[in-house]
């Protein structure tokens, strides 16, 4: 096997991501990105944050009837089922406005 040769190019990764403050940048922009989701989420009395953002992830409660026409277009992961409670992530490359119209969107689901 060659894998020790192949380590060269996970290399290149990291050295990209380190410099320049790059992995900084990517994950404030993420974590800012959360906020504003949270932010723009909390506006809907029917949407329950359940944990603080800290990071790039939302963990809020919505009705179980928005998973299938949320998911053809958001995909997101169902965190427990039980209390109809989502995980919804943000990255590096999420952008306000697809923040503000998932926002419109959950807004404009029926109660």
């Amino acid at each position: 096997m060659q894998l020790a040769s192949k380590t060269r190019f996970i290399a290149a990764q990291f050295e990209a991501m380190l410099e320049n403050d790059l992995w900084r940048k990517a994950a404030t922009h993420a974590n800012k990105m959360a906020e504003l989701l949270c932010k723009s989420l909390s506006k809907n009395r029917q949407v329950k944050i359940t944990k603080p953002v800290q990071a790039n992830a939302v963990f809020a409660e919505i009705p179980r009837g928005w998973y299938a026409p949320l998911q053809e277009h958001y995909p997101f992961y169902v965190w427990k089922e039980n209390t109809h409670e989502v995980r919804l992530m943000c990255a590096w490359d999420t952008k306000e406005d697809e923040i503000l119209a998932f926002a419109d969107v959950i807004n404009g689901m029926p109660e």
